[in-house]
């Protein structure tokens, strides 16, 4: 709320007890009035009318964190969050998932950043494209090349899907301002060429592609090197591609929230196991360490940096840690780490409840007698993800309406970068 009222916005907050299970549990909802400059942008002459301000619209100011200190206060704390997915920091505007815009500039010079979007992702399957060319470099990158040019020949059927859509097929967006002001029937064709809204070559599997044709892993300097040619590889094609049309391509470290297990069952299928590369039921997200590689935090976000900043149409990385709620030194040293070694990272950590009873940790992933995944109370040995409440990052959003095979045994090999005690 003072983050709101600092910034102009007159806010209200409310405490709300929130949790059958548990009544001690409450959540505070932060509530805020519009600015002026929101209010001379409403369309609707009703609401303007009826419009009346519940107490006085202050102006805007800018706020710069310029120091972050240790106080000695006991009482209650709040934290903030954005209605929106969308959020800006220091000039990086992105998607909470990970997407990013390219620079794009108006007619006066001027960066734009609000009202833009993107067109959608084709993935290119890089494990495929190693398995396939049965080690032989010269192969490998007449093969890549032959499946990127397919990709494009697919994003270009996603740009004319879009081309002549009217503005009548979602009014707000197009016609009332939240992208454009477009006149009712007007197709939203302007702005999807020129590097406007963005279109994403999205990849996968980079760590099982390089392991394959390199026998070295990404965190080593062979695996590396042939693991940056690929990235780079890509970029440069994108960058062909806006040449020839200028759509605003990129690539994009792909969530591949489910498709981990189709990606994977796909390639046992056409490969059968090969040790290290197909043996799971998953494969590695975009440019990511494997989630069972013994490493440290740091080492980990130093191996992918150089990796996030090829992935220029959208990308992300995680640290693994433990209850680090008694430790919150280290948080900050990750994330002091994290501002200055790489673009854009999280932290995942675990935190469950079971319904049954109340066990409030990390419930287990285990096998049935059907040799299922399931998850497991370990306190009590409840089953029923009707009466379990899990979270976990799926890379990208901290999903918990549970997953797929493959996904879950990506969840439950994901080793920890960080002890409770370091």
């Amino acid at each position: 709320m003072a983050l709101a009222q600092s910034l102009g916005m007159p806010a209200y907050i409310y405490e709300n007890h929130y949790s059958k299970n548990d009544p001690e549990k409450i959540r505070y909802r932060v509530e805020f009035e519009p600015l002026k400059e929101l209010v001379d942008k409403i369309v609707c002459q009703k609401k303007v009318n009826h419009y009346i301000p519940s107490s006085p619209v202050l102006p805007t100011a800018q706020v710069k964190v310029r120091e972050v200190s240790t106080i000695d206060y006991s009482g209650f704390s709040y934290d903030v969050e954005t209605e929106s997915d969308h959020f800006e920091v220091s000039g990086i505007y992105s998607h909470n998932c990970r997407s990013g815009l390219s620079p794009w500039k108006d007619e006066n010079g001027n960066y734009k950043f609000y009202g833009r979007f993107n067109k959608g992702v084709v993935t290119i399957n890089l494990v495929d494209v190693a398995l396939s060319s049965q080690k032989d470099t010269a192969k490998f990158w007449k093969i890549f090349d032959e499946r990127l040019e397919l990709c494009y020949k697919a994003l270009l059927c996603r740009y004319e899907r879009l081309k002549g859509t009217p503005s009548d097929v979602a009014p707000i967006l197009w016609q009332h301002g939240a992208i454009a002001r477009l006149e009712k029937g007007e197709p939203i064709d302007k702005y999807l060429t020129g590097g406007y809204s963005t279109i994403s070559l999205g990849y996968a599997g980079l760590w099982e592609c390089v392991y394959y044709m390199t026998g070295s892993k990404l965190t080593e300097e062979v695996g590396r090197n042939f693991g940056l040619e690929v990235m780079q590889h890509m970029n440069k094609k994108c960058d062909e591609w806006n040449e020839r049309c200028n759509l605003g391509f990129g690539i994009y470290g792909t969530p591949l929230e489910s498709t981990v297990y189709k990606f994977a069952k796909c390639l046992q299928n056409r490969f059968g196991t090969i040790q290290g590369v197909t043996d799971k039921n998953y494969i590695t997200n975009s440019y990511h360490t494997h989630v069972t590689e013994s490493i440290d935090a740091f080492s980990k976000l130093h191996a992918e940096s150089a990796f996030q900043s090829l992935s220029t149409g959208g990308a992300i990385s995680y640290v693994e840690v433990p209850n680090l709620t008694n430790n919150i030194d280290a948080v900050l040293m990750i994330m002091k780490y994290i501002y200055e070694n790489i673009m854009y990272a999280e932290l995942n950590t675990k935190s469950d409840y079971c319904q049954v009873c109340g066990f409030d940790g990390e419930i287990q992933i285990v096998e049935d007698d059907n040799k299922k995944l399931i998850w497991k109370c370990p306190n009590c040995g409840n089953t029923d993800e009707n009466k379990l409440n899990v979270a976990r990052r799926t890379c990208g959003y901290i999903g918990s309406n549970f997953w797929n095979q493959g996904r879950t045994q990506e969840i439950k090999e994901r080793v920890v970068h960080l002890g409770d005690n370091e």
